[in-house]
């Protein structure tokens, strides 16, 4: 069985499409017996799809489980077989004598490993292929059990549609469970994790302080032990760039979206659309080359000449280029939205003497807004979690400044730099990220709001 385990899920899915295939050809049988297949309650498709469903969703329950599970009940399993001396040790170094288990399971050995690990590689292999066996044996069993039972169920009265959308409507409520659930438990993680930062720190010297230097000492007689966590540098960096980017975003993006969609000849709007949209394919990391490479020395050579003192890393690099980032977001939801209003609209305008001008403006604009904002506002999301450009354009300096000519840092940059690498998560500094990112959170959630508030506002003018 431990062969068949790893085509286990391919098995069980040829295994439903034969169970789908025997329960429509016995929805056949059954109604021409009777006479005619009219009878039927249900399509003979819906039969089934019964059978199959019937067969293949707890197999599917299984195998899912066990695949989420294993490796917790493995490891569980081997420290308790492992000898006193080697078992008693810390988290950490239980954590690493595990690794040292799979590795040398995996071949992944580079130094001759001791007799003990050796024996635990062998064992926990053993206890593997045991469980893979039972769960390989049980899938396969419950499958065609519950497919054998559904099929001799199957008669001209049974309501197989009914009973089908009422296992499709479970399955959508649970998947709308697991998104909530989801974003509930990162609010809830993120949250927990702040408080404790906030027990260390104080919040009006995270929120008002204005020095950030969260690098932390190992030992307490090392200078600059304490840290500094005022995170208005950060903020205000955010607030720069993401304002560059919006400033450059938005007016680009809305007037190529109102050419495009009113304005432009329909072999234009094919040719030029997608050549736009080109640009949200572009991965950032070239964005950021781009800008560190192109951007940047240019505007330093520009100011230059001008007499300003531009950074070889500013603000401006980076929001001008994440701008340019931005742009097919913008442009493309609203080309979209401005192309779904009805053209009964503009006819009406244009018949009661409008302009062109003046029916964008007062008709199709109105009308539109909903999906306009909800591109800025996906554009103001991208440009505040943007990384890659600010790392290599702006830098990694929190100065407190409101130049756009001078580096700068963001929170999205913070958080990945005070997260790289081995972390203890009783440090303050770590636990500044969590901080962060609750704040980042608060702040969409605001911009949200206003959004909808916007969007009620003149949606009640329109209408």
């Amino acid at each position: 069985m431990t062969i068949i385990y790893p085509y286990l899920l391919p098995t069980i899915l040829v295994l439903g499409f034969c169970a789908f295939m025997l329960g429509k050809k016995r929805s056949l049988v059954v109604s021409t017996h009777n006479g005619e297949t009219r009878k039927l309650h249900s399509l003979p498709n819906h039969y089934g799809i019964l059978t199959a469903l019937a067969g293949l969703l707890p197999a599917l329950l299984i195998y899912g489980t066990w695949v989420m599970i294993e490796t917790s009940v493995l490891d569980t399993q081997i420290i308790n077989l492992l000898p006193a001396e080697l078992a008693k040790g810390n988290s950490g170094e239980l954590s690493l004598l595990l690794n040292d288990i799979k590795n040398t399971i995996a071949g992944n050995v580079t130094v001759l490993q001791s007799e003990p690990i050796k024996e635990a590689a062998r064992s926990y292999l053993s206890i593997q292929e045991n469980y893979r066996t039972i769960i390989t044996l049980g899938a396969f069993v419950v499958l065609l059990g519950c497919s054998a039972i559904a099929y001799r169920q199957i008669t001209p009265e049974l309501r197989a549609r009914n009973i089908i959308e009422s296992i499709l409507k479970i399955v959508l409520m649970l998947c709308s469970g697991i998104a909530i659930l989801t974003t509930l438990g990162i609010v809830l993680s993120v949250l927990f994790e702040s408080i404790r930062f906030f027990r260390i720190v104080p919040l009006q010297d995270f929120l008002f302080g204005l020095e950030w230097s969260p690098q932390m000492a190992i030992r307490a007689d090392q200078a600059g032990s304490s840290g500094a966590f005022g995170a208005i540098p950060v903020f205000t960096g955010t607030f720069i760039i993401a304002s560059i980017a919006m400033m450059v975003a938005i007016p680009v993006g809305l007037l190529s979206a109102i050419y495009l969609s009113e304005y432009a000849s329909k072999t234009v709007r094919t040719i030029t659309k997608p050549l736009l949209e080109i640009l949200a394919g572009i991965p950032t990391v070239v964005y950021g080359f781009f800008a560190a490479l192109t951007v940047a020395p240019m505007l330093r050579d520009g100011g230059s000449m001008l007499g300003l003192s531009v950074a070889s890393e500013s603000a401006l690099a980076a929001g001008l280029v994440m701008g340019i980032m931005i742009i097919p977001f913008v442009s493309s939801l609203s080309d979209d939205v401005i192309h779904a209003v009805p053209q009964a609209l503009r006819d009406g305008s244009y018949g009661l003497g409008a302009t062109k001008y003046e029916t964008i403006r007062f008709v199709i604009f109105p009308a539109a807004l909903p999906g306009i904002v909800g591109g800025i506002l996906l554009a103001v999301s991208r440009a505040v979690g943007e990384t890659m450009i600010v790392v290599m354009a702006a830098g990694l300096a929190a100065n407190l400044t409101a130049n756009p000519f001078q580096a700068v840092t963001t929170v999205t940059v913070q958080i990945v730099t005070l997260l790289v690498g081995d972390q203890e998560f009783d440090s303050p500094k770590t636990l500044a990220a969590f901080a962060l990112g609750l704040i980042l959170f608060i702040f969409t959630l605001i911009l949200n709001f206003i959004a909808l508030r916007v969007v009620k506002k003149y949606r009640e003018q329109y209408e």
